[in-house]
């Protein structure tokens, strides 16, 4: 009996070798974009882009502190987008504030 277009001998062909770990490019382009939206936020969108960075230096650590000599991408991110953030926020309050000469 000849198999059909789309009913193949084999149920799964091809099934094992085809998932990728999470170890080492995702990471470090994680880190990558993190560093470039920390370093982006400091000139405009500091209040999006600072999030976005801290969040990408988290996971690129693997939700972890401890990590090797490639988490470095991955922490410098973290620590600029919570400095972004930060005066993000302070900027905002100060703009805020009354007497700021907005009005």
């Amino acid at each position: 009996m000849m198999a059909g277009f789309g009913h193949g001998t084999r149920r799964y062909p091809r099934s094992r070798g085809r998932t990728w770990s999470r170890t080492g490019p995702d990471r470090a382009t994680l880190g990558i974009i993190g560093v470039i939206c920390a370093i982006a936020g400091f000139f405009v969108l500091g209040i999006i882009l600072g999030p976005v960075a801290i969040v990408c230096g988290w996971l690129a650590m693997g939700r972890t502190w401890s990590g090797g000599n490639r988490a470095w991408p991955a922490l410098v991110a973290f620590v600029l987008g919570a400095i972004d953030t930060l005066l993000a926020i302070i900027w905002l309050v100060g703009a805020a504030t009354p007497g700021s000469g907005m009005f």
